[in-house]
């Protein structure tokens, strides 16, 4: 079957990585997926598409975007927007042609080698994780605003989601997909209930003046926003439980772009109308916003849904880290002791236990150092684009040179290495991490001449 990276699919099976001294040949191999794939269709990786792209940024993107540029967030919204077609569909292309828990390391290891890949998986694992003690926060600022309860409960009911959502996939991938399909419907439709119940009290000049903070304000939006468009990635993790992977995931693709680019650029759109440069009353904007009209029940609906959406976008993410764990462990780039239950159809129960201690352990910092959302969304951003670009040039290097898909990595590229030099000065976690993964390498090839 011909797909956005080209060429026809091979009947060969999935090769796991060679030890480190034979990293360089394995990247001239670039098996075809593996013949066994899952059981899920394109409505639920529809729904955990949409849940792990739109999730929780539209509880607090908003907010943050008009604060850091006012206005003109709008336009940062729609540049991240448009920039973010061509990267979702190169990792549709990927996903789709090369189905593994690995994810992008899997597309890094088969095209650049071992030591990227482990660097690739160190990324994603462990600093796009710092984004869990900010989904769990927003989910517990909102349901204690909702509930008129002491900012205290916040930290506890956030843990609560944490738990709740590690549980939930203990049961499998099945269960929690099919949960999340009625999770992602009532995510939309609070987003269409929001915009509906505030856009008659839009203004049009609280539209002016547009750039209040410059270029510079909208650089750091285009910063913050990448968190709102992120996510299509985590999918990659689980693509090898979809049935017809390649179709599945570039359906899925399309139609989680479209869902979340309409929704942002509408809830944005209302956010400056309503609340102009001054940006929200509170943490919680988007009960600010549909309070206005709806004071007596909007608060406690929305708090309701939004423990819909933390637990939503917990549960997309969870198999994605967990699934890349254990594919770190079939590799050798963690213990091998994590590896068990990676497959297809399969609990990778261990590594579940990891991704427990890690997001556990993460929000215990935030918490108990109170850290401001901004701080760990910036790391968890600029490990994101430090991932994406590395996925990027795998890509150019694995598609057909010049198919819809190669060009779309082409484009990438520089969106992501532009994406870079604006998150320069929060890449530091990034860089220890590569700086980890390398002497991880040294070490190993050290003791193998001993």
């Amino acid at each position: 079957m011909w797909g956005w990276g080209g060429g026809k699919s091979l009947d060969v099976p999935f090769v796991p990585a060679q030890d480190e001294d034979m990293s360089e040949r394995s990247t001239t191999t670039m098996p075809a997926p593996p013949a066994a794939h899952g059981r899920l269709g394109l409505p639920t990786a529809s729904a955990l598409y949409i849940a792990a792209v739109l999730g929780t940024g539209i509880l607090v993107l908003p907010g943050l975007g008009v604060d850091a540029a006012g206005p003109a967030s709008i336009l940062a919204v729609a540049i991240v927007l448009v920039l973010s077609i061509p990267l979702a569909g190169t990792f549709a292309a990927l996903a789709g042609r090369y189905p593994d828990g690995g994810g992008v390391a899997t597309f890094v290891r088969l095209a650049l080698g071992d030591t990227a890949a482990r660097v690739t998986g160190y990324w994603f694992l462990f600093g796009v994780g710092f984004g869990a003690p900010v989904v769990a926060a927003l989910g517990g600022s909102y349901l204690s605003a909702a509930l008129g309860l002491d900012r205290g409960w916040a930290p506890v009911i956030s843990i609560g989601f944490l738990v709740a959502s590690l549980v939930l996939n203990l049961f499998g991938l099945r269960i929690s997909g099919a949960v999340q399909l009625g999770l992602s419907g009532l995510l939309v439709a609070v987003v269409i209930g929001a915009i509906a119940s505030a856009a008659p009290s839009v203004q049009a000049a609280n539209y002016a003046p547009f750039l209040p903070h410059g270029w510079t304000g909208v650089g750091l939006a285009i910063s913050l926003f990448v968190w709102a468009f992120a996510g299509g990635e985590a999918i990659t993790h689980i693509a090898h439980e979809f049935r017809n992977p390649r179709r599945t995931i570039i359906w899925a693709t399309v139609v989680g772009m479209t869902v979340v680019g309409l929704a942002y650029l509408s809830l944005q759109v209302v956010t400056v109308g309503v609340f102009g440069s001054g940006g929200a009353r509170s943490e919680v904007p988007l009960i600010d916003l549909v309070a206005i009209n709806w004071p007596d029940f909007g608060p406690a609906v929305v708090g309701g849904i939004a423990t819909v959406i933390v637990l939503g976008v917990l549960n997309a993410y969870v198999p994605a880290f967990a699934n890349l764990a254990a594919s770190l462990g079939r590799d050798g780039h963690l213990p091998r002791w994590f590896a068990k239950g990676g497959e297809a159809g399969a609990v990778p129960r261990r590594a579940i236990a990891l991704v427990a201690v890690l997001n556990l352990g993460y929000a215990t910092v935030f918490f108990a150092f109170g850290l401001e959302l901004q701080t760990f969304i910036l790391i968890h951003t600029a490990s994101m684009v430090s991932l994406y670009f590395m996925g990027m040039l795998a890509a150019v290097r694995l598609l057909a040179r010049f198919s819809v898909g190669w060009w779309m990595a082409v484009v990438s590229v520089v969106f992501t290495a532009a994406l870079l030099v604006l998150a320069w000065s929060h890449l530091v976690v990034p860089l220890v991490l590569a700086l980890v993964a390398v002497s991880v390498t040294v070490i190993r090839r050290l003791r193998a001449h001993a």
